[in-house]
């Protein structure tokens, strides 16, 4: 329930924005119930990829109605010979020829992300039917990193009736640096904002509290924790510090006195992929918690990988939590 209620808040903020949503893939028929369900309640402005009689005929024939739905077909558009030049003058230096450059842009994961690129949509949305890396790379060769982000990582919003958490990163990076750590804590801490309206409060966690174990895997999160406060003086961040100290106030204030973020944290970086991952797993089946996600970050721009097991609701959700990131 308390899922659904933030959903719907999410929901109801993007239909405020007037955001344009790529949904790449018009071949899968829950894309096309997606972009009508997007549409029909004014979440965000659709655009999809392909052959527009044949996208429209196919929505017709299932029962879907797609007015309002822009649909493009990179093979014939006014675009494709800008977005060929383009994305060539990117990609050059690796050895991509105008050829290739050309073949590429026909393809719907990187049209779709030139047009986020080049502000003709706010973003972009796939991976019911292409792969993760495939989604990624398109995100990654054609929009590129988020000013002074080093990594693409993820996130989870963990719902409960009383609170919104976001843990991070528990579906991308295996075992990130403290660079890349405070990168993944910063992207969090920001986007944990934009979604929730709420001020973050990030804990860089750890099995030791402020100096009560030593460990070289200690090291690297108050290494991470230190250049988040160099690199972001404006956010509230405190490590090491334990899951307990961390959201149990009376824990926190014995065993973190003075920290203005133990016993009171939102946003829980956890050190590597194997904590983060089995850290959401455990709030989810033992906890009760209600998650959404895995959201991507760390681009400049929304471009979002769905599971390939994803429901039409989850395709709807993501683009307006794509809207609301936008």
């Amino acid at each position: 329930m308390a899922e659904l209620v933030l959903l719907e808040q999410i929901k109801e903020k993007a239909s405020k924005k007037k955001k344009t949503i790529v949904l790449p893939e018009s071949h899968d028929e829950r894309v096309l119930r997606a972009a009508e369900i997007l549409t029909a309640q004014n979440i965000v402005n659709v655009i999809t990829i392909g052959n527009e009689s044949k996208v429209r005929e196919d929505a017709e024939k299932i029962g879907i109605n797609l007015q309002g739905v822009r649909i493009i077909n990179p093979e014939t558009s006014d675009k494709l010979s800008d977005f060929s030049n383009l994305f060539f003058n990117q990609r050059k230096h690796k050895g991509v020829t105008i050829e290739q450059a050309r073949e590429t842009m026909k393809k719907d994961l990187f049209f779709g992300a030139m047009l986020v690129k080049e502000g003709m949509a706010d973003g972009n949305v796939a991976g019911s039917f292409a792969s993760t890396g495939d989604v990624l790379r398109a995100a990654i060769q054609v929009v590129g990193m988020a000013e002074g982000i080093s990594i693409v990582s993820s996130f989870f919003l963990m719902v409960y009736p009383e609170i919104t958490y976001s843990f991070a990163d528990c579906a991308v990076v295996p075992n990130p640096d403290a660079i890349q750590l405070a990168d993944i804590a910063i992207s969090t801490a920001d986007n944990h904002k934009k979604l929730t309206g709420e001020d973050p409060y990030v804990a860089m966690l750890s099995f030791s509290t402020k100096g009560s174990a030593e460990h070289e895997l200690i090291d690297k999160v108050r290494t991470a924790t230190q250049f988040i406060k160099d690199k972001r003086p404006d956010l509230n961040v405190d490590g090491e510090l334990q899951f307990d100290a961390a959201i149990v106030d009376s824990i926190g204030r014995k065993k973190a006195p003075g920290s203005n973020v133990a016993g009171r944290a939102n946003v829980l970086v956890f050190p590597d992929l194997q904590a983060g991952n089995i850290g959401y797993k455990i709030a989810q089946r033992l906890g009760k918690a209600e998650a959404v996600g895995p959201v991507v970050q760390g681009l400049k721009k929304p471009l979002f990988d769905l599971s390939r097991g994803c429901s039409v609701e989850d395709i709807v959700n993501t683009s307006a939590i794509a809207a609301l990131m936008a």
